[in-house]
């Protein structure tokens, strides 16, 4: 038994001495081919610089952009209307009803033209009976003045008719004014767009206007701003006023600004006047504006997109050279106002410096790069 434990232990010595061996090779022969890799990729470096064209399919290509200073524009749009200088809502002056319409749509009318009559039959009786009045009072002054100029009768008798002549005639002022009041009268000169009465209807002032009368020999567009625009958008202003159902744009300025803002939706009111043009607005058609809010002449510009964000702030890659190997260069910057696409950088660029707009996303800082 002894002899059988000695002899299994001699031989599972001499297999793991053969094993060891082999380990031991193995290892001997990795660490070679470690050093011919070595050899090699050192090789192929030293071939790669000699040809120009070292590590070609590591190094990041990149586009780049020279910054230029140009002038940079931010603009508000806002969702405007058209309307004419004289939009008027024309409304009777007292209650009566139509009894004539004189104008239709579109007729053109004048200041003080008649658009409709309404019933004064009442006030025309009252007219007349005060006329006999009057002139039964008008015979008894001029009995009464004739006898006070020859100093027959009394003072008191002359005076009573004289002021019964005058009330009669101050009555019948007022009522002419009243007959007057029943005719709608145009208050400017312009085109009638809408007729809302018709004979036979009931009017009154206060209820319903009976016509829209415009004139659009001076258009202007007006809009809401939102109140945070408030200290920015100022009289003067340039704007750019587009009417989508024209596709055309008109330059014009800002005419007024409101000082009220409406506590309903934070806003102010701003108008701009057109200049005569050969497009037919209409009352209330949309009008994009563009307001000017902002403007530099001498701005540095960039794709909102090229401008990248860390913990630090905003930053760019610039193209830089070092020695023989252009380099992409990690650049501290501040950008201000931004519009459609273009941000102005106000800190951290200068003219000539040279901008990594394309195949910038995985870049570092000092990394080799080629264009």
């Amino acid at each position: 038994m002894k002899k059988l434990i000695i002899i299994i232990s001699i031989i599972i010595t001499i297999v793991a001495c053969k094993s060891g061996d082999k380990k031991a090779q193995l290892d001997k022969l990795k660490g070679e081919r470690d050093k011919i890799t070595e050899q090699i990729t050192a090789l192929q470096l030293e071939i790669s610089k000699e040809k120009g064209d070292t590590n070609d399919q590591k190094i990041p290509v990149v586009g780049i952009t020279e910054v230029k200073t140009q002038e940079f524009n931010h603009f508000i749009e806002v969702q405007g209307k058209i309307d004419g200088e004289d939009n008027v809502a024309v409304a009777p002056r007292m209650a009566g009803t139509i009894t004539k319409v004189f104008v239709r749509e579109g007729d053109v009318v004048k200041v003080g033209q008649t658009l409709a009559q309404m019933d004064d039959a009442v006030l025309r009786q009252s007219l007349d009976e005060l006329l006999t009045q009057l002139s039964f009072a008008t015979t008894m002054y001029n009995k009464q003045k004739n006898l006070w100029d020859k100093k027959i009768g009394s003072e008191v008798q002359y005076l009573s008719a004289k002021n019964n002549k005058e009330a009669l005639e101050k009555k019948m002022k007022t009522l002419n004014e009243q007959i007057d009041m029943t005719r709608i009268t145009a208050p400017i000169n312009g085109s009638i767009e809408e007729v809302l009465v018709k004979v036979g209807q009931l009017a009154a002032p206060g209820v319903l206007p009976a016509f829209r009368l415009v004139n659009f020999n001076i258009v202007k567009v007006t809009a809401d701003v939102a109140e945070a625009y408030s200290p920015r958008v100022k009289k003067g202003d340039k704007v750019y006023v587009r009417f989508p159902d024209f596709n055309s744009e008109i330059e014009s300025n800002i005419t007024f600004t409101s000082k009220y803002i409406n506590p309903t939706n934070r806003t102010f009111t701003i108008e701009s006047r057109l200049s005569p043009c050969k497009m037919e607005f209409r009352a209330n058609m949309i009008a994009v504006v563009k307001i000017n809010d902002y403007k530099s002449a001498n701005a540095c510009v960039l794709p909102v997109s090229v401008i990248q964000k860390d913990t630090k702030g905003e930053y760019v890659y610039v193209q830089e050279t070092n020695g023989k190997d252009m380099v992409a260069k990690k650049r501290v910057v501040k950008s201000g106002q931004n519009y459609n696409g273009l941000a102005e950088v106000i800190e951290g660029l200068k003219a000539g410096d040279k901008v990594i707009v394309t195949g910038y996303q995985n870049l570092e800082d000092g990394q080799i790069i080629k264009l």
